[in-house]
């Protein structure tokens, strides 16, 4: 996307009240509102609310899938640590782009159904499925990783860690005593601790090895 302000400032505005409302509960006004812009502007960028998503999720998938498309590409890292870097990377960004993956989960588990959203889900989902094979079959190939791993579980499981690890974050801090860090401190000690945890389990799921070392 290019690096118009006023631009930028309607999508992240969008992104938010999508996360918050649903995509069929927020109209073009709403946002036009909350970005203290007139409707006529998103007109002008956007064209319309299907094609504003549009724009959202070109904007939030296409770094990332460029930097999967890379690691998989990349031929001086073993499988193992193509897997390493794949979960910093969805780590990384589920937790700093939260609202975004909010309206993701919105269509997968409440009863919004927006086949304009879920259509984007669906072929997100699918691409990372792809890439996620790649490093898989790579290991294989090597002879490092496992045969007949389920690779939709793999992704369930990577997703679904950090997903519920945001959702119960609260909890988290409650049971680890960790109430006295501000907002960045926490966030940056969930990143650390969920990359740590999920590499250990797909180590031992992947590969006959023990845990990565801290």
């Amino acid at each position: 996307m290019d690096n118009n302000p006023k631009k930028s400032q309607i999508l992240e505005v969008a992104e938010k009240l999508f996360a918050e409302r649903g995509f069929a509960g927020t109209s073009v006004r709403d946002i036009a509102h909350e970005a203290d812009v007139n409707v006529s502007m998103i007109s002008y960028y956007f064209g319309s609310k299907e094609k504003l998503i549009d724009a959202l999720f070109e904007s939030r998938t296409d770094e990332s899938r460029s930097q999967l498309e890379s690691l998989v590409m990349n031929e001086e890292l073993a499988p193992l640590q193509k897997i390493n870097i794949m979960i910093d990377a969805v780590v990384e960004r589920l937790v700093e782009k939260e609202c975004f993956h909010k309206i993701m989960m919105r269509v997968q588990l409440t009863s919004e159904r927006s086949e304009v959203i879920s259509e984007k889900v669906m072929g997100f989902k699918l691409r990372n499925m792809e890439l996620m094979k790649k490093l898989v079959e790579e290991g294989q190939h090597a002879g490092v990783f496992r045969s007949g791993l389920d690779l939709s579980l793999m992704m369930t499981t990577l997703y679904g860690t950090v997903n519920q690890a945001i959702a119960t974050q609260d909890f988290y801090r409650i049971i680890h005593n960790l109430e006295h860090m501000d907002h960045l401190e926490f966030r940056a000690h969930l990143k650390r601790k969920l990359s740590q945890h999920l590499k250990n389990l797909f180590k031992s799921t992947v590969t006959n090895e023990h845990h990565v070392e801290n």
